[in-house]
């Protein structure tokens, strides 16, 4: 009598039998990064220990020290901003200061002082103030000063 091939135990793979040059793929977690919807108004204060997308109107203060803020197609920011790294698709009146860079694309426009250690500004783009770019062995002699003065004060 013949047995149907439906009901044969079926081969488990073993140890031995992986393939062991093949690598395996892990699952990459997403870019932690907040966002500041379209129809969003924030007034303060913002800062935080992640990235951030704005695509609304923010009025006041933006602290991300050591992450990223990308102002959006749609984003309209009134205030001033302090991060590693901005990027403006958008409108910014206020001043920026980065540790890193900043980059206006074509689109974007922005009214105000810059400070940083690298810029680029695409075609199309509206820049209106004043540009000061540190280099940055500069950027660690500053802090340097900082810290040695922080010591000092508390020998004191």
């Amino acid at each position: 009598m013949l047995q149907s091939s439906d009901n044969a135990p079926k081969p488990q793979p073993t140890p031995s039998t992986l393939n062991p040059a093949q690598p395996v793929k892990l699952v990459a977690s997403p870019i932690e990064q907040a966002t500041i919807g379209r129809t969003v108004l924030i007034k303060g204060e913002i800062s935080g220990n992640e990235s951030l997308y704005i695509d609304g109107r923010v009025e006041g203060t933006v602290i991300f020290k050591d992450h990223r803020v990308t102002v959006g197609r749609n984003g309209v920011v009134a205030a001033n901003i302090t991060a590693r790294e901005v990027v403006i698709m958008g409108k910014v009146a206020g001043n920026v200061e980065c540790s890193d860079r900043i980059d206006i694309r074509s689109e974007g426009s922005l009214t105000g002082d810059v400070i940083s250690q690298r810029i680029s500004v695409e075609d199309g783009a509206m820049l209106r103030g004043s540009v000061q770019l540190t280099p940055a062995d500069q950027k660690r002699d500053r802090a340097g000063q900082e810290i040695a003065k922080a010591a000092a004060a508390k020998a004191n």
